[in-house]
């Protein structure tokens, strides 16, 4: 079997059979695991503890954690799912030890009727244009700054049914709470964010299409230019 094939088989494995290999200290199995699940768990993790840094750590002890109880992994949820809450427990472990209070992350909580608080203040292709990747990055900049800013329990939700594309049934799993929770705790998100672009956006307004400056200079020296071919209006008359 040449490696391409061997390559596409180790790509396709299903769950199980992944884990069954990496228990038994397959580091390809493991190593095709992180890859597979490195962004739905970073963004998990940066979702909750706002920190680059931090979410990286917190990914990485979460694998060594799932490492040592692969073992025991049967198949009764996705492995996705599996690991996901894994990083959201040891995300919400880190935030609560950083923060020093008993209910940092209310992922269990009800925040529904109470979210007045929250009034909000990868890779581009390489063919693309700079002035329009620039124009993406700082409009992904925009949008992850405003998604910090959603409340803990609504971010989480958000990221997992936005972001990762996860349905209802599975961020409820992920999450440990009901699917209706996950339902009103993402309709609030998406109101929210909408709410503070739509903000930012008329922030903008009296900024667009600006007149000032060279541009108006150049202007006023260009009529005065043209005047001065031009008789004077007195010099017109009778």
């Amino acid at each position: 079997m040449n490696s391409t094939a061997e390559k596409r088989i180790e790509k396709d494995l299903p769950d199980v059979e992944m884990a069954r290999r990496i228990a038994a200290g397959d580091r390809d199995a493991l190593r095709q695991l992180m890859r597979r699940y490195n962004q739905t768990l970073y963004r998990t993790a940066r979702s909750i503890l706002k920190d680059d840094a931090e979410a990286e750590d917190a990914v990485q002890e979460a694998y060594i954690l799932a490492y040592r109880a692969m073992g025991g992994f049967r198949g009764d949820a996705k492995l996705s799912t599996w690991l996901v809450r894994i990083v959201v427990n040891e995300s919400i472990g880190r935030a609560r030890k950083r923060s020093r209070r008993a209910e940092v992350i209310q992922l269990n909580g009800s925040m529904e009727q109470n979210d007045d608080a929250a009034e909000v203040p990868m890779n581009e292709a390489s063919s693309e244009q700079p002035e329009r990747a620039a124009m993406r990055a700082e409009m992904r900049r925009l949008l992850e700054a405003k998604i910090d800013q959603l409340p803990d329990a609504f971010r989480t939700v958000f990221v997992l049914r936005a972001l990762e594309e996860m349905s209802v049934d599975e961020a409820a799993v992920c999450l440990g709470i009901p699917p209706a929770t996950v339902r009103t705790r993402y309709f609030r998100a998406k109101g929210l964010l909408r709410e503070a672009l739509a903000r930012e956006i008329d922030f903008s307004f009296g900024d667009a299409f600006a007149f000032a400056g060279e541009r108006c200079d150049r202007i006023v020296a260009g009529v005065l230019a043209r005047l001065e071919n031009l008789p004077l209006l007195s010099d017109s008359g009778g």
